[in-house]
């Protein structure tokens, strides 16, 4: 709020001063016509343009109450010499004159002379002294430059106490739109954080747990305790505060890496299933880099895949395809299992709907799946290099 009230107060010196000097050039200007006035007042009053020119200036750069009394009385004073007597009597145009100077230059103040009570009652002695000045040097009735004077006054007056009121509630909205904005991403973060825990227990744990009610079968006992004693691992970080990072199904690592080979994560995957007792075989390409984030999605959705192979296909084996192009890498997971119709598939089930498409999702990439009793099934994941 402090930066903002000091760039509202910035704003308001350089709207006084660009106002005030090009009016005070129209000014000097019309009063340099010739026949307007004399050329010895003419010399006298400049002077106090350049006072005026000055003052205005400075206003532009802090809002000292030093500088706008000066240049007010500058300007003040410009209307008591043009209204010198003279040789002969001033010229009728003298009146159309005085507008830019008194409407504009001296008027230009009032922007700087809304923000409080000692400043706003020397905005109301300047405008009554400007008024009847002017008045003076355009004897009679009230006429069309009085009116362009009083509006002038008003104009700069309103302007300067809009920007100044204005501009404060703008910058409450924004910090109220700003703290909306803070809450809903920490709702969000909060959401993602618990998602990549459901992620990581269905993962790990989940699938131990798994094995175990199935009584370990099709899995060597040795390997089912190295998994339990890396879930226990993971779960003992957990409870320290740390974030593992996944690295494939059922193993994550506690230090992060910017960029790693494919190839020297598939063999860490086709390790573990191998253990449990599905043989997977690797065709096409294994040197793609990929960014760390997107690697992790990957294998993990990957490992997810041959893990379903596992339990749902009824086969020992399954054939894993790694292509790639200039902007995609894919994989095609096939197996030649009992298949099924894919309309059957519970919406509430973690294992497809979040572990593969909602994880490939969050690093732009997505999953298609193909299958039919009987037929075997194809899982097709593309993420972005």
């Amino acid at each position: 709020m402090e930066l903002i009230a000091k760039e509202r107060d910035r704003l308001l010196q350089r709207s006084a001063r660009f106002i005030g000097l090009g009016s005070t050039a129209v000014a000097l200007v019309c009063f340099s016509v010739p026949g307007v006035l004399h050329l010895t007042t003419l010399l006298s009053a400049l002077p106090l343009f350049i006072m005026l020119s000055v003052s205005l200036y400075r206003v532009g750069v802090n809002q000292s109450l030093i500088w706008i009394v000066l240049g007010m009385l500058s300007g003040l004073g410009i209307l008591v010499i043009v209204q010198l007597p003279g040789e002969s009597q001033a010229s009728p145009s003298l009146g159309t004159a005085i507008v830019p100077l008194a409407a504009g230059a001296i008027a230009s103040f009032a922007v700087v002379l809304t923000s409080s009570i000692g400043r706003i009652i020397l905005l109301v002695v300047g405008f009554i002294a400007t008024v009847v000045l002017a008045e003076l040097a355009i004897p009679g009735t009230v006429s069309v430059q009085d009116a362009e004077i009083v509006t002038g006054w008003v104009l700069a007056a309103v302007f300067g106490s809009w920007l100044s009121a204005s501009i404060p509630r703008a910058a409450r909205r924004i910090y109220s739109i700003g703290r909306a904005h803070r809450a809903e991403r920490q709702a969000s973060e909060t959401e993602a954080q618990r998602r990549q825990g459901a992620r990581l227990l269905h993962d790990t744990v989940l699938a131990t747990l798994t094995l175990l009610a199935h009584s370990g079968v099709g899995v060597a006992a040795s390997a089912l305790q190295q998994q339990a004693s890396e879930d226990a691992r993971l779960l003992r970080q957990l409870r320290l505060g740390a974030t593992p990072v996944p690295q494939s199904s059922g193993v994550y690592n506690l230090e992060p890496v910017e960029e790693t080979a494919l190839g020297t994560t598939l063999e860490s995957v086709k390790q573990r299933f191998g253990r449990m007792g599905l043989e997977v075989s690797w065709h096409g390409t294994g040197q793609v880099l990929l960014p760390s984030e997107v690697l992790d999605a990957f294998l993990l959705a990957l490992a997810e895949c041959l893990e379903n192979v596992r339990r749902h296909a009824g086969v020992t084996d399954a054939h894993v395809t790694i292509t790639d192009d200039e902007s995609t890498v894919r994989a095609m997971v096939t197996d030649a299992g009992v298949g099924f119709n894919i309309s059957d598939i519970d919406e509430a089930r973690l294992g497809f709907k979040d572990s593969v498409v909602a994880r490939l999702k969050d690093v732009g990439g997505n999953a298609r799946l193909f299958s039919s009793p009987g037929a075997g099934t194809t899982v097709v994941l593309e993420v972005p290099k």
